[in-house]
């Protein structure tokens, strides 16, 4: 028979809260981004502009998956009980779906490789985030089977895997012909998805290891909310500054082309 999920109030407005935190992270980044586009050169704005559509996207499906999950509960009883309208987790993972490859394509972008490396680049890692996005989405949806959401943990994780191949060995190489300015930045940015993507997985596994559903439930969307903070309006921080110091190097740059200004004896 089944059973509708029941959490007190106290998991329920966690979940509640955390969706709100992020719904505010995202649409203050995307004003943020938009106001500090103008502020790097035109050559380098593509990947500030793919930073700001990350955390605009993010922040309408937020707002979507915050209805969502309002009216999938009543409050009865001193506890809130989902017997409402069902909790969409598809719009996460619609999100997913747009943000992950525009996210993996800032990164590629803003580093302004050879053309052929870029478009290779961009098209390989887009490909490989649909994979892991899409593989994921049967398991997510299928909690109470933790075969099948363990079979299709590990499929999503092969994409995945191959993603990190790309950004540590492959853009590795790159990484010779940026400034030590840029390379830092880089390094960060690509330990800040290794270390929050790390949150994913973590969360996508809680129903399999946690026997309690309403503390699964709690630990899953907490977890999924907090990572995509960390993952889109952190890592699109980086995506600027790196895009700011490639436009102080231009700058300097064109400086040091410009002919010593004329001295006129007016002796």
């Amino acid at each position: 028979m089944f059973q509708a999920l029941e959490l007190t109030q106290t998991q329920y407005d966690l979940v509640y809260n955390s969706f709100s935190l992020t719904i505010a992270a995202m649409g203050a980044s995307f004003v943020f981004f938009l106001l500090m586009r103008n502020r790097v050169g035109v050559s380098h704005r593509i990947a500030v502009t793919v930073t700001t559509l990350v955390v605009g996207i993010a922040a309408y499906h937020y707002l979507r998956i915050f209805d969502s999950w309002s009216a999938a509960f009543t409050f009865r009883d001193g506890v809130y009980v989902q017997d409402g309208i069902p909790f969409n987790e598809g719009y996460r993972y619609v999100d997913w779906l747009l943000t992950v490859p525009l996210l993996l394509a800032e990164l590629v972008l803003v580093l302004k490789l050879a053309k052929g490396t870029t478009r290779s680049l961009i098209i390989r890692l887009s490909i490989a985030a649909v994979l892991m996005i899409g593989l994921g989405y049967p398991g997510e949806i299928a909690a109470a089977d933790s075969v099948t959401r363990t079979v299709f943990g590990v499929l999503s994780t092969i994409p995945f895997l191959y993603i990190l191949y790309v950004l540590f060995v492959e853009l590795g190489r790159s990484l010779d012909r940026q400034s030590p300015r840029v390379r830092k930045f880089l390094d960060a940015m690509r330990y800040i998805l290794l270390i929050t993507w790390g949150i994913y997985p973590l969360a996508y596994i809680a129903p399999s290891l946690i026997d309690n559903e309403a503390v699964a439930t709690v630990v899953r969307q907490v977890g999924y909310s907090f990572g995509d903070i960390l993952a889109k309006p952190l890592f699109g921080l980086l995506v600027l500054a790196i895009a700011i110091v490639k436009t102080q190097e231009d700058e300097e740059v064109e400086h040091q082309g410009e002919p010593a200004p004329v001295l006129v004896d007016k002796a």
